[in-house]
């Protein structure tokens, strides 16, 4: 077991703050290092940590771990006791693998592709992974539509808080349309405190550190 410390690094108004969200579910003790857009984070001090010059990233002691669908899968691995991950082979970690990667994959690509207005055209629409626009919005939809309040049945996952924290982005910058199960499916998620808190203190960062444009 590694037992080093934790390090999150971030920009207040970026994928880090589901990592954030993360951290404050786990209950870890972690420092924080921002970097800001353009400079800092293409820094020869943050590239020798990522190369690709993006947030998040987090070191814990020798290990690095980037991109935020295997930080939080991490995380729930390093703090077993907090059960945000079902058990090893069971049909809930099945699910839990499955919607994890198909928000980091398919519906990330879908509604990224929708803000930049760079879908896909139907007639190369079986080239990428995510099929369509409205494909990917209706396998979602079938996934938060299973009469469970979870990804992975009753239990609360890492998998929940990434999407939460997508749908959120999403729908708040037209990304993702917004649709009654959406809706209902985020609305309690957003309520838990770990995230309330972790939204509070990356709020609080944004007056120094803005967001670019």
């Amino acid at each position: 077991m590694n037992d080093g410390k934790i390090t999150l690094y971030t920009h207040p108004m970026s994928r880090g703050r589901t990592v954030r969200w993360l951290l404050e579910e786990c209950g870890a003790s972690y420092d924080t290092v921002i970097f800001d857009y353009g400079t800092s984070m293409k820094s020869a001090e943050y590239l020798a940590i990522n190369p690709m010059g993006k947030v998040p990233a987090l070191t814990h002691g020798d290990a690095v771990v980037t991109e935020t669908a295997a930080i939080c899968t991490y995380l729930a691995d390093l703090f077993p006791e907090k059960q945000l991950a079902p058990a090893p082979g069971s049909p809930e970690r099945a699910a839990y693998y499955r919607w994890l990667f198909f928000v980091a994959g398919p519906l990330e690509a879908a509604f990224t592709g929708k803000l930049l207005d760079q879908l896909a055209p139907s007639d190369k629409a079986f080239m990428v992974g995510y099929g369509s626009y409205e494909l990917t919005m209706n396998t979602l939809e079938f996934a938060i539509k299973q009469g469970r309040p979870y990804l992975c049945g009753e239990q609360f996952s890492v998998a929940d808080a990434y999407l939460a924290a997508c749908l959120n982005w999403g729908m708040y910058s037209g990304a993702i349309e917004k649709r009654p199960a959406f809706e209902r499916y985020m609305e309690p998620i957003l309520q838990r405190p770990a995230y309330l808190r972790a939204k509070a203190m990356d709020d609080a960062l944004l007056a120094e550190h803005p967001f670019p444009g």
